[in-house]
C-alpha cells in the first residue's frame, strides 16, 4: 500500500521560512501526482501545491505564488515544501497527498487524491 510520511513542521517567526517533506513508500506507479493541502481550524482544506514526479510540472495556489515552492528527489522518493516569506495566515496543518496522474485541471482538489499523510502543523507568529 501507499504511505506517506510528512515532517519539518514547526513554529516560525513572520518573514521566515520552512521545509517541509514528504516521504512516500509503497507506490504502485513511478510516475504519479503528488500535493501539498493545508487547513486551519475552522476553514476548508486548501490545495497549496502539486507536482507531476514524471515531469516535474507544478501548480500554486495563488495565495502561495511567489513564496512556496514545491519540488521532489525522485531518488529518496521525496517530496518537499520550501515556504519562505512566511505569514501568520498561513499557520495551519500541512497534508501530503498523491494519486494516478491526470486530471489537470482538479490538482488543488481534495477530493481528487486517495493517499494521504498524518499532517504536520507549521505555526507563524
Amino acid at each position: 500500500h501507499v504511505q506517506l510520511v510528512e515532517s519539518g513542521g514547526g513554529s516560525a517567526l513572520a518573514g521566515g521560512s520552512v521545509r517541509l517533506s514528504c516521504a512516500a513508500s509503497g507506490y504502485t506507479y513511478n510516475r504519479n501526482c503528488m500535493a501539498w493541502f493545508r487547513q486551519a481550524p475552522g476553514k476548508e482544506r486548501e490545495g497549496v501545491a502539486r507536482i507531476y514526479t514524471g515531469g516535474g510540472d507544478t501548480t500554486y495556489a495563488d495565495s502561495v505564488k511567489g513564496r512556496f515552492t514545491i519540488s521532489q528527489d525522485n531518488a529518496k522518493n521525496t517530496v518537499y515544501l520550501q515556504m519562505n516569506s512566511l505569514k501568520p495566515e498561513d499557520t495551519a496543518m500541512y497534508y501530503c497527498a498523491a494519486d494516478f496522474p491526470g486530471r489537470w485541471w482538479l490538482a488543488l482538489h481534495a477530493a481528487r487524491y486517495n493517499y494521504w499523510g498524518q499532517g504536520t502543523q507549521v505555526t507563524v507568529s
